[in-house]
């Protein structure tokens, strides 16, 4: 594990593991060089990773040797664990391709929580926030600044989306989707290689370069004349499996749950992201919540499947296979943790709400071209589905008790608010969340 403020968190580790992450744990309290993983060797297993090698500070390779937050969480586990890692670059518009074709068995580099990504591999529980940020050079035809919209920087980013705006970007990565969800008018330049879109605006080919929170400011230093506008997107970052690994998705989740506890991972994140990723993630409260958004915005394509294929938004006999399934799911997780599990009241009430939310959001999607692409109900999105399903069931049963029903509902309303959810329907899941934690402490009769 990583190193903590209290050398003892898991007092039951073996001494043969302590000194095997000994060198792990000395990384964040010296601030030292990182560690190197496991040499190969007859008894050790080999994990490839991906990265795109390109993103400080959460990935960079170079010579062989990879840098930064990601590469040092994923070390940090192969050390703990056994594994030699093995580094594999891909290109942003490969990502799912790469995967899909085993690549590699898990990627990095700050990769942000997609749909489109979800259908193709298994997220962890989160590890890190941000959000899109502009480094503007404000053109001289722009509003300008400090304006006293309370829109801003929204209203900024209509008024800048006229042709001769030129914005440059990542090509393939999160980014460029915000940048053609925001801009519909302006020049995109969408660049392949990450550092080249900073240097597009250092050298006056781009008026502005999208980045996030934690990129941006380290972009801006040594550039004259640029603004930072925002944040306005709010962003969940964390590691990509691939989609038969389940274990290994897994034990991430449990290993990442215990640096967060402990403190490391929250160090880690200063240490290499600084203010702009905001924590903590990793906690059964952030973890549900985020995986909550995720299976909500895989509704829209549920309801367009449904519409081609004119099956009904609600189906009874499966919302109740669901229910089985998940009520079974958490039991299981509830005793390989060694807990009881909450009531099958609280679960059925917790999945339920997400349930009738996920139906709300179907019934408001607008119906599909007759020629758009619409993605399998069966071979796509119900796998998806369940995949994420099962992460909820094993996080259920670590919700702590004594969370506070306002606080709750105002994190939810926070992290579902790209969801499209109104404010009482997120307040339902909220409320249902702070049940699941109540029951564990209320004593059955």
């Amino acid at each position: 594990m990583l190193s903590s403020p209290h050398p003892n968190v898991f007092p039951g580790l073996a001494h043969a593991r302590a000194l095997l992450v000994g060198s792990v744990l000395a990384l964040l309290a010296a601030c030292a060089a990182r560690p190197a993983a496991l040499p190969p060797s007859h008894e050790t297993r080999v994990l490839r990773v991906g990265t795109s090698s390109d993103y400080p500070p959460f990935s960079v390779l170079r010579d062989g040797q990879a840098s930064g937050f990601d590469a040092t969480l994923l070390e940090a586990y192969a050390s703990d664990r056994g594994y030699h890692l093995e580094w594999v670059r891909f290109r942003w518009p490969e990502l799912v391709a790469d995967l899909g074709a085993h690549r590699f068995d898990v990627a990095s580099s700050g990769i942000t929580i997609r749909p489109e990504r979800s259908l193709a591999g298994r997220y962890t529980v989160p590890v890190a926030r941000n959000g899109a940020l502009l480094l503007l050079r404000r053109p001289d035809w722009a509003p300008p600044s400090g304006s006293g919209n309370p829109e801003e920087p929204l209203a900024l980013l209509r008024a800048l989306d006229r042709p001769e705006f030129r914005l440059a970007v990542n090509r393939g990565g999160h980014l460029e989707r915000v940048a053609r969800a925001h801009f519909q008018n302006a020049r995109i330049l969408a660049i392949p290689n990450n550092a080249a879109v900073r240097e597009a605006l250092a050298t006056g080919q781009a008026d502005a370069a999208l980045s996030n929170t934690v990129e941006g400011p380290r972009w801006a230093e040594g550039l004259s004349g640029i603004e930072l506008i925002g944040p306005f997107t709010r962003d969940v970052v964390a590691l990509y499996v691939e989609s038969s690994r389940a274990e290994l998705a897994a034990d991430l989740d449990t290993w990442l749950l215990q640096q967060e506890e402990s403190g490391a991972l929250g160090q880690l994140r200063e240490k290499y992201l600084g203010p702009g990723a905001t924590g903590p993630t990793a906690t059964p409260v952030d973890a549900l919540l985020s995986a909550t958004t995720e299976r909500l915005a895989l509704m829209p394509m549920v309801a367009r499947a449904k519409q081609r294929t004119g099956q009904p938004i609600e189906v009874p006999a499966q919302e109740a296979r669901v229910l089985e399934a998940a009520r079974k799911e958490v039991q299981e997780a509830a005793a390989t943790l060694g807990v009881p599990a909450p009531p099958d009241e609280a679960i059925t009430a917790f999945f339920q709400a997400q349930m009738d939310a996920a139906k709300k959001l179907q019934l408001r999607t607008p119906t599909a071209a007759a020629d758009a692409p619409v993605h399998s109900l069966e071979g796509e999105l119900r796998p998806a589905l369940a995949r994420i399903s099962a992460r909820i069931s094993t996080l259920v049963p670590r919700v702590p008790g004594g969370l506070d029903r306002e606080a709750t509902r105002r994190k939810a309303r926070e992290e579902l608010a790209s969801t499209g959810l109104e404010g009482e329907e997120i307040d339902r899941i909220a409320d249902a969340l702070v049940a699941l934690g109540a029951a564990r402490v209320t004593p059955r009769r």
